[in-house]
């Protein structure tokens, strides 16, 4: 069987996550290098795999997949069997995972985005960030976060006691909070989140990409 071809850039955190994945679930695969410097992904041969232009996307057999969740919940569904079970063993506990994923992408990711857009990529492109909208957005993610400190003082990840792909889904925008945007005290003042965080943000899976 073919390798799964990752079409990606290896400083795009959401790349990561898929190779991460890939890597969780002992899958062979091809990184194929998208340049974003240079614009690559903007480019016709690019926009054939993916019309909106941007990373990662994975082509398998004839699949070709776009949109890094999707990615992870396709990969996780079809390598069930083998490395770690992101979505755990029962019915209800696969639900829980669907659940956190959701609030990664409903809940979670928005404010966190809208963070980092504000600190990073605003002043990237000449512009001021304005202060009041990073002011809002915290605000948000503090009382998510909140939810997730009574969440994780019950269990050791967001689904249960086994990491999973709603684990997963936050390292990307974790990372850059944490790393680019100098809002670890959201994570680290509090101490559920935290053990969290340095959990699954040490897994040799992620952890080897930032080496």
């Amino acid at each position: 069987m073919a390798a799964i071809k990752v079409h990606g850039y290896h400083a795009s955190t959401l790349t990561v996550m898929v190779l991460c994945c890939l890597n969780e679930k002992e899958v062979e695969y091809e990184l194929v290098l998208v340049d974003l410097p240079t614009g690559a992904h903007k480019k016709p041969e690019y926009l054939a795999l993916n019309p909106f232009g941007v990373v990662p996307t994975i082509q398998d057999g004839d699949l070709t997949l776009y949109e890094s969740r999707a990615i992870i919940r396709y990969l996780a569904k079809k390598f069930q069997g083998q490395g770690t079970n992101f979505l755990g063993s029962t019915l209800s506990e696969e639900a829980l995972v669907y659940q956190w994923c959701e609030v990664e992408g409903q809940s979670f990711n928005p404010p966190a985005l809208s963070i980092f857009s504000q600190i990073v990529f605003v002043p990237m492109r000449g512009g001021s960030t304005d202060e009041a909208a990073v002011e809002m957005n915290v605000e948000k993610l503090e009382k998510v976060l909140d939810i997730y400190e009574e969440r994780l003082s019950k269990s050791k990840y967001l689904a249960g006691d086994f990491f999973s792909l709603a684990d997963l889904q936050h390292l990307p925008c974790t990372h850059y909070l944490v790393n680019a945007c100098g809002k670890g005290d959201l994570i680290s003042s509090r101490k559920h989140v935290n053990a969290w965080w340095e959990d699954i943000s040490s897994r040799p899976t992620w952890k080897i990409n930032f080496t």
